[in-house]
């Protein structure tokens, strides 16, 4: 019979290390089917093409990898963290290679098949309210961590600068140089606000004329999970508001729409908070007839039967 051991310490920075290959680095997919004008152009990254399945795995390895090289997380703590579900999925898939415990707080109406992932790849669910979303998972696990120091690592990524840096370094770059420089709006919408806190920041860096919009859905109550509407949401302490030239209302129900428009005409299927995106891109885009606009498509429709059966 084979025995199954914990893994070293010093293993785990190698197997990290190896790990990052596998992140980021995802295509840029034009979609001449939105394209309101035959000079305005919108561009989605392929952010499900990565370990992890989604844009969450850059703020994921990144988190860990800080946490691990300077001895944050020591051996046998528990990673920490609250979640939408993504970023959940992005950490347990790094926790079980390097095989390190993992526990994530999780709004109790997360989809079934993030649940299942989640349990699959050996997660300590904690299972919060509905209603509170995931301000309610953030203030489980901060409670948590509070109550438990030594055996929890709480890595907080609504307020980890990690987590905007991994965009920083890598999302923002990537597109720069995909576009020859000639990106002229970054769009993406509001949840934990790292991939727009830490895009926005570099694409500023690189040309003070790109336009930076942050999405956001149209009220309190919506249907794009991992969303927040600032006006009512607890805002992430990475956030910057100062980088955001425009915060763009989206409609649920018109990004649902769209989910199905893009499997016809593009023969991709989405996530709600792709379609989003795109949907905010292509508002973009109609403001101008000439434009390179540059959104993220955080997932794929994998995690979203329930949903997409309802829309397709």
């Amino acid at each position: 019979m084979i025995q199954h051991t914990y893994t070293a310490p010093v293993i785990n920075v190698r197997r990290l290390s190896g790990l990052s290959k596998r992140i980021g680095n995802t295509p840029l997919y034009e979609f001449a089917s939105l394209a309101p004008y035959p000079h305005a152009r919108i561009f989605g990254k392929l952010e499900w093409l990565q370990f992890g399945g989604s844009v969450k795995a850059r703020a994921a390895y990144h988190i860990l990898k800080y946490a691990i090289t300077t001895g944050r997380l020591t051996p046998g703590q528990k990673l920490l963290d609250a979640s939408s579900g993504n970023t959940g999925i992005a950490y347990a898939t790094i926790c079980a290679v390097l095989q390190i415990p993992f526990t994530l707080c999780l709004p109790e109406n997360a989809s079934k098949e993030r649940i299942q992932i989640l349990k699959g790849l050996g997660t300590e669910l904690i299972l919060t309210s509905r209603m509170e979303g995931t301000d309610g998972a953030q203030k489980t696990a901060a409670h948590l961590a509070a109550d438990q120091p030594g055996v929890y690592y709480y890595a907080d990524q609504y307020n980890n600068p990690r987590n905007w840096q991994a965009h920083f370094h890598t999302t923002a770059p990537e597109i720069y140089q995909q576009t020859s420089g000639r990106v002229t709006h970054f769009v993406t919408g509001l949840g934990t606000t790292g991939s727009f806190t830490g895009s926005a920041r570099r694409l500023q860096c690189l040309n003070p004329k790109i336009r930076n919009i942050g999405l956001q859905p149209e009220s309190a109550m919506h249907g794009l999970e991992g969303w927040k509407h600032l006006e009512t949401a607890r805002i992430p302490g990475i956030y910057d508001a100062g980088l955001a030239n425009e915060i763009l209302p989206i409609d649920t129900g018109e990004a649902f729409d769209l989910i199905r428009f893009i499997a016809r005409h593009e023969g991709l299927i989405i996530s709600p908070s792709a379609a989003a995106n795109l949907l905010g891109a292509q508002k973009v885009a109609a403001t101008t007839r000439k434009s390179r606009v540059v959104t993220l498509l955080p997932d794929n429709g994998d995690k979203y039967s329930e949903v997409l059966s309802q829309i397709l």
